[in-house]
């Protein structure tokens, strides 16, 4: 997956993310889908962060790959 390919990806979970805190109560469904959404994201977001990095550094940014659900939320802000 390419940047542009990447950055489509992130705004269309944006605008996701976005439908359903907007949607007032919401079902356990719903929050589930949440969770899965901001999870994507986290992972789109670092495997962009690794590409940009690579790039920066010479290296080549195909090289870059998703890191597991749980070792990127696990991630300290």
């Amino acid at each position: 997956m390419d940047e542009k390919d990447l950055l489509s990806r992130i705004h269309a979970l944006v605008d996701e993310e976005h439908q359903l805190r907007e949607s007032g109560e919401h079902t356990d469904d719903q929050r589930a889908r949440m969770s899965e959404v901001e999870a994507q994201l986290d992972q789109c977001w670092d495997l962009l962060r690794q590409r940009r990095a690579k790039r920066q550094y010479g290296e080549d940014p195909d090289e870059a790959s998703a890191r597991p659900e749980q070792q990127v939320e696990g991630y300290l802000q």
